[in-house]
């Protein structure tokens, strides 16, 4: 059967168990006795190792189930959550996130877990994981004793679990006649007879073999059923153009009682969900499984209803509304020209209906910052324990919302500075302890929006930021000279860590200590729209402060004309607009500045920056856009302003790159083409 149209939601669902999974276990090492935890990991793991084994990833599922047993142990008390216990179930988890996104990036989700999910064993056994490479032989030896036919760690179980119930399982080998000319067929017509006395649980070759008559005369087939050898025997005899039929009984030593005493309830559902014909009433007895695992609403509360839509297709629809857009502000533009009264009302109407659809499309595309945050709790606890130090990490406001464009490009930054908050910023227990803090340090993550920005803040009560240290290494790799170093101010001097190469660490280790980071960071929150700052007490801790755009395909943007030609700044760098008369222009250092509300800014002329051809001369008064980034201002000369206007940003795409100080461009209502000044790269 064809079982692509399930893939997606199978590869959505699996990402929503696991991260349930990777949160519930951090929470589970706070509260190793809170059942509720424990039972919400099980529900979860359960879930995902019946839809693995409905799909056929039998690696996925093999791996699910053996961490499925551990967690009933710690359910039922037989087990105790342990720090070494929770590094092995992580490094499943892991194991599963990587199978996942194999799936998910078009491969077959296989991979190696044999090691995993020995350890898994011993832990159910109550024995140390270390003891899983002599465990591994014994194993061996004893599926190879049992059966020439090899069977992983998830069919002994089924088996283990079939015999304790009082099924038998059998090992039917058939040959087919030499002169058999539809061989699938006769496959089929026995696996029907197969379906009627019991329940498949392995075929080899494989049934898809089978089916492409991959195979040469004969086949083996691992059965469970109730029936006697000699009447399956018979049975199969019967089929046309079988030569032979071969039944051997197949024994497994017994798994231990407590264990076949946990596991009872749910023999039935095994057996299924191994079958390697995966058929409709397969797949829907899943789907009943799942909603048998799932909590039932309570009568007369409402249920949110849900569709999951590809961001492809809200790519397609987002494109489409932009183009929208564009001819919107076309209608706008022809409507003031006419001066017609039903037209100009037909078009308000309209440009309050798109504004509205507007705010619909671009809310759909906004995702929870959780899904990056999400993967900082297990991160923040394995490099604690590489540093060995005590570093407790709070998350507040992971339910903000974002732009997926932005989310999909901000976890790489965050990753470097939380690293660097646990490397640089928080102390070792010892240390923390001679200076009167807490042993355990606390990091900081906070998210939360303002105006048309969300803000990030990763903030850490460590050492601080050391000055004389930054400035001396600053000198020593010749990012400033010494002349600059006495005039600059705290602050100056701790921006002086996004410069590109900078490191303060004294030694390399795996953690940092490359000089690579920081300037990175600092070079895609700008490319993203936004900005990055640095504040810090010495002794006391630093806080990192990113600003980002909603998002950033439709801005809003102060029209202006330098010349015959237009160009679009975005709002969010506009301080204010002003008209200056020319003899205001002071000259400080060779540079042409204004007083501004008593500081300094400099001016920058957009014509000679963007060499615009002239065509006419400035009058006595100058136009000015005062802009901002971070702490910094300027003052970017302009002919006149045209007004504000909402634009969809085009980016050039290949055609054009490395552009200074436009990013793209947008189409206006008359067609004409308008670029778009990047502010922050204009601020140096």
């Amino acid at each position: 059967m064809e079982m692509s149209q399930y893939l997606e939601v199978f590869i959505e669902e699996s990402k929503e168990h696991l991260q349930s999974c990777n949160d519930h276990l951090l929470e589970l090492e706070k509260n190793p006795n809170n059942m509720d935890i424990i039972n919400e990991i099980f529900r979860s793991a359960h879930t995902l190792k019946g839809m693995s084994a409905t799909m056929g990833f039998d690696d996925l599922a093999k791996l699910t189930h053996q961490m499925e047993n551990v967690l009933d142990g710690i359910r039922h008390q037989t087990i105790s959550v342990t720090p070494d216990l929770l590094d092995i179930v992580l490094l499943a988890v892991e194991d599963l996130e990587e199978m996942v996104q194999s799936i998910a990036s078009g491969g077959d989700g296989k991979r190696n877990v044999q090691e995993i999910v020995e350890k898994l064993k011993l832990i159910e056994k109550g024995q140390s994981p270390n003891e899983f490479e002599a465990h591994n032989e014994v194993a061996a030896a004893i599926a190879e004793a049992s059966s020439d036919i090899f069977y992983d760690e998830f069919e002994r179980t089924v088996i283990q679990q079939s015999q304790e119930q009082g099924y038998r399982t059998f090992e039917i080998t058939v040959s087919l006649r030499s002169d058999c000319l539809l061989k699938a067929a006769r496959v089929y017509m026995i696996f029907e007879v197969l379906e009627k006395i019991g329940e498949v649980i392995k075929s080899t070759p494989s049934v898809e073999e089978l089916e492409e008559e991959k195979f040469d005369q004969s086949f083996t087939v691992t059965v469970v059923s109730t029936e006697e050898a000699e009447d399956i025997q018979k049975k199969i005899a019967k089929v046309s153009e079988v030569e032979n039929v071969k039944v051997i009984t197949v024994i497994l030593p017994q798994s231990g009682s407590t264990y076949g005493q946990r596991v009872e309830k749910e023999d039935t559902e095994s057996a299924e969900l191994v079958d390697s014909k995966v058929d409709q009433s397969k797949i829907e007895s899943a789907g009943n499984n799942k909603e048998k695992s799932q909590p039932k609403q309570q009568s007369g509360k409402a249920v949110n209803k849900t569709i999951r839509v590809n961001i492809e297709r809200l790519d397609i629809l987002l494109n489409l509304f932009e183009e929208l857009v564009i001819d919107r502000g076309r209608l706008e533009q022809i409507s003031s020209e006419l001066n017609n009264q039903e037209l100009q009302e037909t078009v308000d109407r309209m440009s309050r209906t798109t504004g509205d659809l507007q705010n619909i499309i671009l809310n759909m595309r906004m995702v929870p910052i959780e899904t990056v945050f999400n993967r900082f709790p297990r991160m923040v606890r394995q490099l604690s324990r590489d540093l060995q130090k005590k570093i407790n990490l709070d998350i507040i406001g992971a339910e903000t919302e974002l732009d997926r464009t932005v989310i999909d490009e901000i976890g790489d930054p965050l990753v470097h500075l939380i690293r660097n908050s646990l490397d640089h910023g928080i102390e070792a227990p010892d240390v923390r302890k001679s200076l009167g803090k807490p042993e355990e340090g606390t990091v900081i993550l906070k998210a939360y929006h303002s105006g048309n920005h969300v803000f990030i803040e990763i903030e850490d009560d460590g050492a601080g930021i050391n000055r004389d240290k930054v400035l001396k290494k600053a000198l020593g790799n010749g990012i400033i000279n010494e002349q600059i170093a006495e005039t600059l101010s705290d602050q100056q001097v701790y921006e002086l860590i996004f410069a590109s190469g900078f490191s303060t660490a004294d030694q390399i280790s795996s953690v940092s200590g490359r000089g690579v980071g920081l300037d990175v960071v600092k070079n895609t929150i700008e490319t993203l729209g936004g900005n990055v700052s640095v504040e810090s007490v010495e002794g006391k801790g630093s806080r990192f402060l990113i600003q980002l755009p909603l998002t950033l395909s439709i801005i809003s943007v102060m029209l202006v004309e330098i010349q015959k030609e237009k160009y679009a700044i975005p709002l969010s760098s506009i301080i204010e607009t002003a008209i200056i008369r020319k003899d205001e222009i002071l000259h400080a250092h060779n540079q042409k500045v204004i007083d501004f509300r008593g500081k300094i800014v400099p001016l920058l002329f957009l014509k000679d920056l963007f060499n615009v051809p002239v065509y006419k001369e400035e009058n006595e008064y100058i136009s000015l856009v005062i802009v901002r980034k971070g702490e910094k201002m300027a003052g970017l000369v302009v002919d006149s302003f045209i007004g504000q206007q909402e634009i969809v940003l085009k980016s050039f795409g290949n055609y054009l790159t490395n552009i200074f100080a436009i990013p793209g461009a947008t189409i206006l209502g008359d067609g004409q083409v308008a670029l778009i000044v990047d502010c922050n790269a204009l601020i140096k």
